[in-house]
């Protein structure tokens, strides 16, 4: 064990400690927290000690302050211990504790700009009964809905959280080095005068990346589900730049006009549809003659290695309930968009993953939709072991992913 030495002496072992590893006394003193707190934390399963001797003493080191400090926001942000033991587990690499960071950031943003306006609606609702000695009801639902939206910002963090650990896996280890979203917007061929929308764009990054490549008379209409990653995009774009205008709205019912757009734009978004062919519909009806429609899909091959992997750790796990290349993917994509675009071209993207750190790839494992979680929190010290040993030499993994270029 690193950082310790363990002497036997009359049957027992005495454990020396050295620099790097504190007592959960010393731990709880140095984080300004009760020592009641860390022992609950640990009968919990929400922070574990580094090391535990066969006597029974609990050490830890400076990794497990960065998880305390993670679990002590979240929880003053207002989120269960049960939340919290999902959303921080395996959060101690370099490039996990950089992007839980930044994403803790936009969270204390969000949870900033959501009590600024349940401020405002308070003091609204009181002027109103101030001035007028009468209660309006409009106004206090109001109220309701703000002061419940806790749940939406839960959501919203771990939509984050599971975007960010698949980007990560990929940009770290990705062996085309153009990247898939530059070369998915080389394949947008951008042009002085477009009018784009783009579905479901999550944090923007497609966008981020070529700012400095986009003509200044063009027009972008960011769209998402989610408003808390519509905001997320208009932070890291700036709401300034005047060629983005950002929309929620479903897909299956866009609100725009017919004909309003000269190229529309779903990067990994219709196989998350219910309703494939309504939004099929949705898109045509907002394409401009001669406009394009630029879809990506995964193949069956796709990050395979992955699904292998986990199962041959325990082969209850699955890492999603739906498998997305058959709601809509590579093999089927064609037939799937042929009443809408009868002429589908499917060019690939040429890449492989070579994994040579097991902490992104556990990362991305726990952001999959799957059940993955219930049989891998309790063992999560064996998990990351298990794929430490697979990813010591260097982990393959095949990326079967293209895009299908449509017109109308």
């Amino acid at each position: 064990m690193t950082g310790c030495l363990l002497f036997p002496q009359k049957g027992f072992y005495f454990f020396m400690k050295k620099d790097g590893y504190y007592s959960s006394g010393e731990f709880a003193r140095m984080a300004h927290v009760t020592l009641r707190t860390v022992r609950y934390y640990d009968k919990q399963d929400i922070l574990k000690p580094s090391l535990v001797t066969e006597s029974g003493a609990r050490f830890y080191t400076d990794e497990d302050f960065a998880r305390l400090q993670q679990i002590l926001l979240l929880k003053y942000l207002g989120f269960s211990l049960d939340d919290i033991r999902e959303m921080t587990i395996g959060d101690s690499d370099y490039h996990f504790m950089l992007n839980s960071l930044n994403i803790q950031l936009r969270l204390v943003r969000d949870r900033i700009e959501q009590m600024q306006l349940v401020e405002k609606a308070i003091q609204d609702t009181a002027q109103v009964i101030n001035e007028q000695h009468t209660i309006d009801w409009s106004q206090m639902l109001n109220l309701i809905h703000l002061t419940g939206m806790e749940k939406s910002l839960k959501n919203q963090y771990q939509n984050a959280t599971n975007i960010s650990s698949r980007i990560n896996l990929h940009s770290l280890y990705s062996q085309n080095k153009q990247g898939w979203f530059p070369w998915i917007f080389e394949q947008c061929r951008i042009s002085p005068g477009l009018r784009i929308l783009e579905l479901g764009c999550g944090d923007g990054t497609l966008w981020t990346d070529n700012l400095s490549l986009l003509p200044e008379d063009i027009s972008i209409t960011l769209s998402d589900i989610s408003s808390g990653m519509l905001r997320d995009a208009r932070r890291a774009i700036g709401s300034s730049d005047t060629r983005f205008a950002f929309r929620a709205f479903d897909c299956r019912k866009i609100p725009c006009k017919d004909e309003s757009f000269d190229l529309v734009i779903a990067n990994h978004v219709l196989f998350y549809c219910d309703d494939i062919p309504s939004v099929l519909k949705e898109v045509r009806r907002v394409l401009a003659p001669g406009g394009r429609f630029l879809c990506s899909a995964y193949g069956k091959a796709h990050m395979q290695e992955v699904s292998q992997l986990v199962q041959n750790f325990d082969e209850r796990i699955v890492l999603s309930a739906d498998r997305l290349y058959e709601r809509f993917g590579r093999e089927n994509g064609q037939s799937i968009l042929a009443p809408f675009f009868p002429k589908a071209q499917w060019l690939s993207y040429e890449d492989c993953l070579l994994v040579q750190d097991a902490e992104p790839l556990i990362s991305y494992v726990l952001s999959c939709h799957g059940n993955q979680n219930q049989y891998i929190l309790d063992r999560y010290k064996e998990f990351r072991a298990y794929t430490a040993r697979k990813t010591a030499k260097g982990f393959r993994i095949t990326k079967d992913a293209g895009v299908f270029l449509c017109e109308k």
